[in-house]
């Protein structure tokens, strides 16, 4: 979801003493934009931020599951038109990238995370013609763009490291309307969000020095904007759940500083065959039945998402539940750049287990907040 909101934070804190340009310095999505593949995998330099993330469950054939995440972000300081700020050795002052890498083992109930962040003639790129990125050694590419065969190498410290091969179940679905997804009522606060609902996914998992064969499934996001949160919005929970039927749905409910959910806030169904079934503001709900505090940060986030939309196929109100594999899934960094993200089970009105998910919870955080705006 708005994930960009984090690579626009990291800018700030690392280079204080240069401000980015306000958001209309940089392109702006358009309603009615044609996408084009390869390309459109790739880096697009002339917006402001940018990140391609993906998430999903890993199994094992003796039953041991895993959660990952690996999600590389792109943030420009600014325009491009005004990118004159290379020395002589070819350090680009202009773009930062920062990735995250974390790893949930189920059976130990341990977590995993590292955070990292390079400029661009320092230690990263993104290809602006395809998808290849790299931050450190952490690299996500795509070698054979008309099967859209993607690779993922990722570590977190040298505790645990993975190779993932991965492969579309379902087509790229483009989520919004007319070719843009609406975070805000302003005019900036659109995207352009691509997104491979349901990716097959295999490769090998090492921690420690075990190696393991793992396959699973995968959810993989690439959104685009320049803009970030309105001066009323706080944060936003937002989930992706991969159900057994064959379905998926993304929802994301931003929040208002009164506790209100923005009439932005959407719900997408995509069917089998990757149709979508869209649902805006009081159309859909989101709450929690508990809540969790963390032991490092003291924050304390929501827990026991409940989930309450229409089933398109039915035309019936439905109830999911989304329960974490563990409730410590904090992504922890300086900042006020702390948020919760974990795997989750899905579970319906009769406590069926029928599908997974990947939830995102943040601006729990006060500094979180203030740093949005």
């Amino acid at each position: 979801m708005n994930r960009y909101i984090l690579s626009g934070l990291l800018a700030f804190i690392l280079l204080p003493l240069q401000a980015a340009e306000p958001a209309d310095h940089f392109t702006i999505p358009q309603e009615g934009y044609h996408f084009s593949f390869p390309r459109d995998y790739g880096s697009h330099d002339d917006f402001k931020i940018e990140w391609w993330y993906i998430t999903g469950h890993l199994f094992t054939k003796e039953g041991e599951r895993f959660g990952f995440e690996s999600t590389f972000f792109r943030t420009a300081l600014f325009p491009d038109s005004r990118d004159n700020l290379k020395t002589n050795d070819h350090f680009d002052k202009q773009t930062i990238f920062f990735a995250d890498m974390a790893l949930l083992d189920v059976k130990r109930q341990t977590f995993l995370f590292q955070r990292r962040w390079n400029r661009r003639g320092w230690d990263a790129s993104a290809s602006s013609k395809k998808l290849d990125l790299h931050n450190g050694n952490w690299s996500l590419w795509m070698d054979d763009p008309p099967l859209e065969i993607i690779h993922l190498s990722a570590s977190v410290l040298g505790d645990a490291s993975w190779q993932l091969t991965f492969k579309p179940l379902k087509p790229l679905v483009i989520f919004g309307k007319n070719s843009v997804s609406r975070k805000g009522e302003e005019k900036t606060a659109l995207s352009y969000y691509m997104t491979f609902p349901r990716l097959h996914v295999e490769g090998t998992l090492m921690i420690g020095n075990q190696e393991k064969k793992v396959d699973g499934e995968a959810w993989m996001d690439h959104e685009i904007s320049s803009s970030q949160l309105a001066s009323n919005q706080v944060g936003w929970d937002w989930c992706s759940l991969q159900l057994k039927d064959g379905r998926e749905i993304m929802a994301y409910r931003i929040r208002r500083s009164d506790g209100t959910q923005d009439p932005c806030s959407s719900l997408t169904w995509v069917d089998q065959k990757g149709t979508l079934t869209r649902y805006l503001g009081k159309e859909f709900s989101i709450d929690s039945l508990s809540t969790w505090k963390s032991p490092r940060t003291k924050i304390r986030y929501p827990m026991g998402i409940r989930l309450c939309t229409e089933d398109p196929e039915t035309k019936k109100m439905t109830v999911f539940f989304l329960l974490p594999l563990t409730k410590n899934q904090e992504l922890v960094g300086s900042g006020g750049l702390s948020y919760w993200e974990g795997a989750c089970r899905v579970l319906n009105s009769h406590q069926e287990e029928v599908g997974s998910a990947f939830l995102e919870l943040t601006g729990y955080d006060r500094g979180f907040q203030k740093n949005i705006h």
